[in-house]
């Protein structure tokens, strides 16, 4: 403004850099730059560059491709590339057909309006939600259990993407009555935490394939849509307890809020228009629902929210289209990737994994029989790989459905084998010090993959009350091997399993399991803490709250003065450091103890 162009910056040689640059460098503020910016460089970088095949007819003639505003292009690094570096993950890809067109008619812009009206239609909305809920823990492998941060989550989350506000509002209302009915039909139903966020925008998605940008200023929504939104916040305050609105300030703060905890796997679900679909990366999101037309930058940033790296667990980023956007999805990646993108953006056809896995299983089941030991160092790493490459290939099929029923190996035998490998990954770890080859070094142990198919505590009480049941008549022998079987495949049992046989000891027939379990865990964790008091001669208060708090937090608290209250004094000087040896100990027994309760109550 005024004589700003007095000012020695502009004289100067100066170099701009503009991330995002397909977007914001296509008009007037482009010219204003590099008229005011005589002497200066300007570098741009973008995921999605436009090219002339996808650029639009608006702007400021010339400066109609990322070419034309930087120049030639210094360097490419398309998601081709990424994958193949494992920096993100290929996509999996599911068409779900919702709509049927009568014979003759095309689905082209002629007939948008109708078929925009049918893709609104109650009854569709219905059936997509019905699908969504049956599908949940399938598609974000809630039977999954991983560590993030300093907890144990099951599972990943999800987004979906609809058309317009009015397609958020109708699937909001349908997730929260559709999901009220199942909990009334079922009394064990556990709803999924459901939010939603939307804001003004123009349009829904711009001429080149952008998707609009939302504001937070929500006075430009219509009543309607504001109240709505601010009812939506309503529940969601209940839910946190929280207590945001959608002013300007406290609808920001939301957004912010909703974001942290949908990344910490608080939320299960999050309804948006367009917010979210770019820029935002949460690694524990997987699978993206999709209920609108999406092509070229729009779709590739959108398909991006769900392949962030996180764990052996989560291989690809999940899509599931309620839309046809196949050919829209070859064309996206031919442009911004090349022209056999597909081949390793999107994951193969279920066929070729199951192949694989037979030909893995087979050489499993002959080279290594239940039953036989495997005797050498050189079959041990043989039958890790073999048996690693079976749980990866186990992680992909799952999310297909005609796995199901497939799997070849039977419970047991999958149990079985899972117990080898625990016990070969505990003796190697028990033997890291010793002389001999370190199995780290060439095999990598898939024990996130194996805690992801583990049974857990539910299910060994199961097996305990059928074992009751059939006391006496010649089954329970059986069960109770099952249940030593079950403990031992599982990772995070095995420190429990002198526990559970203790307990199963301690039944009689007509006792109620569940009950009996509660009240023999809370008499054994007490009895054990206590020893451990007395041999390290604790502050029995102190160590009794510290406890609590590291079973309700999660975590043992290592430093602070929680930890420092429960030791008895000693002192902190002096060569040997008695305290800090005394701290060392009682750490240790305090983990040990803590993996063996945690979880069971």
């Amino acid at each position: 403004p005024g004589n700003s162009r007095s000012f020695e910056i502009y004289s100067r040689h100066v170099v701009l850099i503009f991330d995002e640059c397909h977007r914001s460098q296509f008009g007037d503020m482009h010219v204003a730059i590099t008229k005011a910016f005589r002497n200066c460089h300007l570098l741009g970088f973008t995921g999605t560059p436009i090219f002339p095949d996808n650029s639009g007819s608006s702007g400021v003639p010339g400066l109609r491709t990322t070419e034309q505003a930087f120049g030639e292009r210094l360097h490419t690094y398309t998601i081709v590339d990424a994958i193949n570096d494992r920096n993100v993950l290929p996509f999996r890809i599911d068409y779900i057909n919702t709509i049927k067109t009568a014979e003759g008619v095309v689905d082209k812009q002629v007939s948008a309006i109708d078929t925009e009206h049918a893709l609104l239609s109650q009854e569709r909305l219905a059936q997509v939600v019905n699908y969504i809920l049956d599908h949940f823990d399938q598609k974000t492998k809630r039977a999954s259990a991983y560590r993030l941060g300093d907890e144990r989550v099951s599972g990943f989350n999800s987004i979906l993407a609809t058309a317009s506000i009015e397609a958020a509002k109708r699937y909001y209302y349908l997730f929260d009555n559709i999901q009220r009915e199942r909990q009334v039909n079922d009394a064990g139903y556990r709803p999924l935490r459901v939010a939603v966020i939307y804001s003004y925008a123009p349009n829904e998605v711009e001429a080149e394939g952008l998707l609009a940008e939302e504001e937070f200023d929500t006075a430009e929504m219509d009543a309607g849509s504001r109240a709505f939104m601010g009812a939506a916040i309503d529940d969601y305050n209940e839910l946190f307890g929280t207590s945001f609105d959608t002013s300007a300030d406290k609808f920001e703060n939301y957004y912010k809020d909703l974001c942290r905890r949908l990344r910490n796997r608080d939320l299960d679900l999050v309804i948006v228009v367009n917010m979210l679909l770019t820029g935002f990366d949460a690694t524990t999101l997987n699978t993206l629902w999709v209920d609108k037309s999406l092509r070229q930058h729009g779709l590739i940033q959108a398909y991006s929210r769900t392949n962030r790296i996180l764990n052996s667990v989560k291989t690809y980023g999940n899509i599931v289209s309620f839309r046809d956007l196949e050919d829209a999805t070859t064309d996206a990646l031919a442009l911004f990737g090349n022209k056999d993108a597909g081949g390793i953006v999107l994951l193969k056809p279920y066929g070729d994994y199951y192949d694989a896995y037979e030909q893995q299983v087979a050489k499993l089941v002959e080279s290594f029989p239940l039953g036989e030991p495997i005797i050498g160092e050189s079959a041990q790493k043989d039958f890790i790989k073999t048996l690693g490459a079976i749980l990866r290939l186990r992680n992909i099929l799952t999310a297909f459905d005609e796995f199901a029923g497939n799997e070849i190996l039977t419970e047991r035998e999958l149990q079985d084998y899972q117990s080898i490998y625990l016990d070969l990954y505990a003796d190697f770890r028990r033997d890291a010090n010793a002389e001999r080859e370190s199995i780290n070094d060439d095999v990598v142990f898939e024990i996130e993959l194996i805690k992801q198919v583990e049974v857990n505590v539910d299910y060994v009480l199961m097996l305990v009350r059928k074992y009751l049941e059939e006391h006496g008549s010649g089954q329970d022998t059986e069960i109770r091997a099952a249940i030593d079987r079950a403990v031992d495949a599982s990772p995070s049992l095995r420190n429990k399993k002198e526990l559970i046989e203790q307990f199963v000891d301690s039944l009689t027939v007509d006792a109620e399991v569940d009950d009996e379990w509660q009240h023999f865990v809370a008499r054994k964790r007490s009895e054990d803490l206590d020893q451990i008091i007395v041999e390290e001669g604790l502050n029995a208060d102190a160590t009794h709250a510290f406890m609590d708090s590291a079973f309700r937090d999660g975590a043992l608290a290592s430093t602070g003065t929680a930890i420092t209250a429960v030791i008895p004094p000693t002192s902190r000087f002096g060569k040997a450091n008695v305290h800090a040896a005394k701290k060392q100990t009682v750490l240790e027994k305090f983990g040990r103890f803590y993996e063996r309760y945690l979880g069971l109550s």
